[in-house]
């Protein structure tokens, strides 16, 4: 890569650097970010049927364990 020897060079290296950055950001934020948002709600449902399953097996053998003391 070429360096810049001056001051008006140095800037649009610059510019040229920062339009590279808010294209790289808009590529993460418009693609990379709506995946993983997809991603981490199909896991947010799966943990809550777990948790579903955890709670009615929990009050399923609080109810038995109180039938049997009665």
């Amino acid at each position: 890569m070429k360096q810049p020897k001056t001051t008006g060079e140095h800037i649009i290296a610059l510019y040229g650097y920062i339009k590279g950055l808010k294209a790289a950001v808009t590529t993460i934020r418009t693609n990379d970010l709506k995946h993983m948002h997809a991603d981490i709600d199909k896991l947010h449902d799966k943990i809550d049927r777990l948790l579903y399953w955890i709670l009615g097996g929990l009050g399923a053998t609080i109810l038995t364990i109180v039938g049997i003391f009665k």
